[in-house]
């Protein structure tokens, strides 16, 4: 008999810059029923100034905004709620960090061709991540390991496909039996 976590999921949605992150998240969290949380709307005015300047970010940098996400991640858990989150979420000691905030963190990668990428940057406005800076995320990416619980999409094939793909691999994750 399946029994299913002891927490409502906290989904990760991850991956590079204009991967979808956003869109794939609020429709994810809708359909969910849990809030959406946008990452980009997380990172301190001196991360958002140094990336509109075209300034890659390190891992000091990025410090204070990953406690940010993790925080909002550990509150979800602590109230026993579920949340969908983007966040680029790139390397491997980030995503332990959430995952040590909450008892049922999931990841989906939005992984996306570098020039589909590039495109898709070049075609949006008001966003403060320029083209420059998606070699850096690239890389700084390391995909998802074993270890960890989430699903890895081409997030070129559609919102529709990528969705579909994720809640099924969310249902199955939800229902998995007690280690």
């Amino acid at each position: 008999m399946r029994t299913p976590v002891p927490s409502p999921t906290v989904v990760v949605v991850m991956g590079v810059a204009a991967s979808g992150k956003s869109t794939l998240g609020r429709v994810l969290a809708h359909r969910r029923g849990v809030p959406f949380v946008e990452g980009d709307g997380l990172h301190p005015t001196a991360n958002i100034a140094r990336m509109s300047a075209g300034e890659a970010l390190d891992d000091e940098d990025r410090g204070p905004w990953l406690d940010a996400v993790a925080a909002r991640i550990r509150a979800a858990g602590e109230r026993g709620e579920g949340l969908v989150i983007s966040c680029s979420a790139l390397k491997y000691r980030y995503r332990r960090l959430f995952r040590a905030a909450a008892p049922a963190v999931w990841f989906l990668h939005l992984a996306l061709d570098p020039a589909v990428a590039r495109a898709r940057i070049a075609g949006r406005t008001g966003h403060f991540m320029p083209a420059a800076l998606l070699d850096s995320q690239y890389e700084a990416l390391e995909p998802l390991r074993a270890d960890e619980p989430g699903l890895t999409v081409d997030a070129a094939v559609g919102t529709e496909a990528v969705l579909a793909a994720a809640e099924a691999a969310l249902a199955d994750f939800e229902a998995r039996e007690p280690s």
